[in-house]
């Protein structure tokens, strides 16, 4: 999502590749790609978040797969490492322990992105009023902390959520994400 370009510059490498292969300049490129494994990026890359995208899916065919486990025990877990980070960011006594800058915004893209899961995964999301994640003290979180360290973050919640434009979404959350 960061990166655009990452497709344009791995088409052009296809296309460097190919020309050289037709022109028989058969160059000793030590870690080329082969065709098929090209077509398996190129279809990776298509997608506007495919590590997202990727952990949807894997999440999704876990829970297909194993229809003896509730979802919820899925979506518990999810929004149990929701709330373990938001904490270890919100309290001071935790806050404290942390020495360098890594660690908190290590802390802050996990829990953005464990939020971004669940909305994917859970069947009315995290920002319906059902939700076992605070929507509101996690936002709240994010913005206490330096504006151009979270904006893309921020920007994760409002363009990568499935359900953040929904009627069960409260007036408030949206706010807070605007």
């Amino acid at each position: 999502m960061r990166n655009p370009a990452i497709q344009n510059d791995f088409s052009y490498y296809r296309r460097t590749i190919s020309r050289n292969h037709i022109n028989n300049m058969h160059l000793d490129i030590e870690n080329e790609v082969n065709n098929e494994m090209a077509n398996r990026m190129s279809l990776f890359y298509a997608e506007a978040t495919p590590m997202l995208k990727t952990l949807s899916n894997a999440t999704m065919h876990f829970v297909s797969e194993n229809k003896t486990l509730p979802i919820e025990n899925t979506t518990d877990c999810l929004s149990t490492m929701t709330s373990v980070c938001k904490v270890m960011l919100e309290t001071p006594e935790y806050r404290s322990r942390f020495t360098s800058e890594e660690t908190l915004m290590f802390c802050m893209r996990v829990m953005v992105g464990v939020i971004i899961l669940y909305d994917h995964v859970h069947p009315v999301g995290a920002f319906c009023k059902t939700s076992k994640i605070d929507m509101k003290g996690c936002i709240k979180v994010l913005k206490e902390q330096a504006p151009d360290s979270v904006e893309g973050l921020l920007n994760a919640l409002r363009f990568t959520t499935k359900h953040l434009n929904d009627e069960s979404t409260s007036k408030q959350i949206r706010a807070m994400l605007q």
